[in-house]
């Protein structure tokens, strides 16, 4: 959390108080910093050390880094130096790369299961080693090692490992106080090794795999945490390994190299059994189930999420095989013998209880003898997996019954309505015209019924016809060509345990309407190229602008989905319909998107008012609202005039009449009359009422498409 040590002696203090801020501070001080990067950059800001929550070596590291040109959004990918400097520099620090080696080498497989980098830098910020990758990243290319690169300030600006040597102490950079963009979501923490005149040789970073935006407050406070402690112990215990080897080369008396050896090699081990603990307690609160076997799936390691999934007690660990956990027919063990790093799903089976888990499996061989070792398994739950998807997609529902606004009876009847259908768990179907609030409906009910759970909201119109089906249901890996190789579940899958609102219902294929129905009836889910049926329980939630009942006659919809859909039907009243209403929420939304721009709300002047309320509005509240944002970005003055309003609403309100023009009106009227502008303001009245549909369209206006398709191009019109 920007953290800079005093010195290893404190870290346990200090890590205390960087806890208590953690928890108070987190998610505020990552957005806080990243809007002050933003302005640094974007606005060339003076002087980032007066900005709250800044540290000001951090700061310090910017201003140094904008100052020598540093490109912050460039990262260093292959090696910059001449190969005879760097094959000197290897070799001068040839033992400290052993040592590190050495000691990495027995927790890099469990501790880069989680997906982290581990990187070893001289003091000049060359990278001597490095080890991990980042998964499913096009950062740095594939097994690609960034092994003799310069990575200092003047390549790649703030990082921490080059705060931790010019300040001598360890060091943890947050996310987006890293001046390269490219490492904005990562948690990078270092800590310096000294040879032995105390001087600082090197620096040991460990870096985090990017995070979720915004990262959870509990899930960054452990990862912040055990991270610093972790690195910290292990370059502690590199440093003494490192000067116990030094020292035993370098004494050339017998007796005194014995001495130095017994006395160098207890405090190895006190720093080995620091390791040790360390990793035990960062593994503890790692959240995803942990499990270490050797090659014949033996259990020979374990963190307590893994003993919850697995229901094992510690007596018990020694005495089990994975294999005793999983079907038959698993095949986790044989991948495991082929060296593959792979994710797959398998189901869990713990006493009673049989789970679907995603299981990542790493191998790890024996150097001399290329066999199979050790296998680290990380266990996620599919349900996870799953919230962690709609929370990347966007999956909330923001919007309650108590954000509707609207006065109307008929409307506020129908809020009622939906309101006490809410809590039923029944399907609910929302009958209205476009942009009369279905969505907002539709994330009101769920939040009334399903709060804690997933919303996932997919428009069947927007949804292209030959990817509807494994959008919707999903696939296995190597289902179709470009399919991705751990498959991808589907939007039914994805709302387990929530609410799937599925806008325009009447626009789903026919033949995808009878595999929806068999989902409803049997509430489980196949994926395209699957082989088994997964369970789901979700709120069903549909929309729809057109007559189903009229589709249904017409054959164009199937009748049992229809009754299956329809519930508990709510119809929404349009805008036109709403009265008073209309005026309610123009001012409700030129007050809202001021609000939000920061600017003084206008008042609207009583002419504008009147047309507005004289206006139809095909388009319903969100026509309304855009158009109420068109007129706030025209007036000047602070005041809404009737030429403040989007052409369309006054040619629809104003019939034009010579006869008794007034004098002071006659210009303003002999501009409505300009032919181009009244062209343009006829062809944006016929794509409204045709829904953008430009063949509608152009038989409303009676001309070919060709001739629509050029006017469009001419009046820069977009659809």
């Amino acid at each position: 959390m920007g953290i800079l040590n005093q010195s290893p002696e404190i870290i346990h203090e200090q890590n205390n108080t960087a806890a208590n801020t953690r928890k108070t501070h987190a998610q505020e001080r990552w957005q806080a910093i990243l809007r002050y990067k933003q302005d640094f950059l974007q606005n060339n800001a003076e002087d980032p050390c007066q900005y709250p929550f800044m540290n000001q070596d951090v700061a310090a590291s910017w201003v140094r880094s904008r100052n020598m040109g540093v490109n912050p959004y460039s990262v260093v990918t292959s090696s910059n130096m001449n190969p005879e400097k760097l094959s000197e520099i290897l070799g001068k620090h040839h033992l400290l790369i052993k040592v590190t080696n050495s000691m990495v080498e027995t927790f890099k497989d469990m501790l880069l299961s989680c997906g982290d980098i581990l990187y070893l830098f001289d003091k000049t910020g060359v990278v001597l080693l490095n080890e991990g990758c980042w998964e499913k990243t096009h950062l740095f290319p594939e097994n690609h090692p960034r092994m003799g690169i310069i990575a200092d300030e003047n390549s790649e600006g703030t990082t921490a490992h080059e705060l931790c040597i010019r300040l001598g102490r360890p060091v943890q950079l947050l996310g987006p106080e890293h001046y390269c963009v490219a490492f904005q979501n990562c948690v990078a923490s270092a800590a310096p090794i000294r040879d032995e005149n105390g001087e600082i040789n090197a620096a040991l970073v460990l870096l985090n795999q990017p995070l979720l935006e915004p990262p959870g407050e509990e899930i960054l406070e452990n990862l912040c945490l055990h991270s610093l402690g972790l690195v910290t112990s292990l370059a502690i215990a590199i440093e003494t390994h490192f000067k116990l080897v030094k020292a035993t080369n370098d004494f050339c008396d017998a007796s005194e190299k014995a001495e130095t050896f017994n006395c160098h090699l207890q405090i190895a081990m006190d720093r080995f059994a620091t390791v040790h603990n360390t990793l035990n307690t960062t593994l503890t609160l790692v959240d995803e189930g942990i499990v270490v076997t050797n090659r014949t799936g033996k259990i020979i390691h374990i963190n307590q999420e893994g003993m919850r999934i697995l229901r094992l007690r510690t007596e018990e660990m020694d005495s089990r095989n994975i294999n005793d956990f999983l079907s038959s027919d698993s095949s986790i063990m044989t991948l495991a013998e082929k060296g593959e790093n792979l994710t797959v799903e398998e189901f869990v089976c713990a006493g009673s209880d049989r789970q679907l888990y995603q299981i990542c499996i790493r191998p790890a061989f024996n150097p001399y003898t290329q066999k199979l070792d050790i296998v680290v398994f990380k266990f996620n739950s599919s349900e996870k997996i799953t919230a962690q998807l709609n929370t990347k997609a966007g999956g909330v529902a923001s919007n309650t019954f108590e954000n509707i606004v609207g006065e109307n009876s008929e409307f506020k009847k129908s809020i009622a309505m939906a309101r006490r259908f809410a809590g039923s768990g029944e399907n609910i179907l929302l009958i209205g015209e476009s942009g009369t609030g279905k969505e907002l409906f539709a994330q009101a009910i769920h939040n009334v019924h399903r709060p804690q759970g997933p919303f996932v909201a997919v428009n069947c119109a927007a949804m292209p016809r030959e990817l509807i089906e494994s959008e919707m249901f999903g696939y296995e890996g190597g289902s179709f060509t470009g399919a991705e190789r751990s498959g991808r579940p589907g939007k039914i899958e994805l709302a387990h345990g929530g609410t799937l609102f599925l806008d325009e219902i009447g626009d789903m294929p026919i033949e995808l309407q009878a595999v929806l129905l068999r989902t409803l009836e049997d509430k489980q889910v196949m994926r395209l190229g699957g082989r088994r049926y997964k369970k789901v329980d979700f709120r069903l939630v549909t929309a729809t602008n057109k007559n189903l009942y009229k589709m249904v006659t017409e054959n164009q919809f199937r009748e049992d989905l229809f009754f299956r859909l329809a519930v508990l039907p709510v119809n929404i009243p349009p805008l036109r319909d709403r009265g008073s209403d209309i005026e309610n929420l123009s001012k409700f939304f030129i007050e809202n998107y001021c609000q939000k721009k920061g600017w003084k709300v206008p008042q609207i002047s009583s002419a504008a008012q009147k047309k507005i309320n004289e206006y139809e509005w095909p388009g319903n509240a969100r026509q309304l609202q855009n158009a109420m944002i068109y007129t706030v970005n025209t007036s000047l003055d602070g005041i809404i005039k009737p030429d403040n309003l989007p052409s369309y609403i006054l040619l629809a309100t104003c019939p034009i009449k010579i006869d008794g023009m007034s004098a002071t009106s006659s210009e303003a009227i002999g501009e409505m009359l300009c032919l181009e502008k009244l062209e343009k303001a006829a062809i944006e009245t016929a794509l409204l009422h045709a829904n953008n549909c430009v063949p509608v369209a152009a038989e409303i206006l009676g001309i070919s498409r060709s001739t629509l398709y050029r006017k469009l191009k001419e009046y820069n019109i977009e659809y």
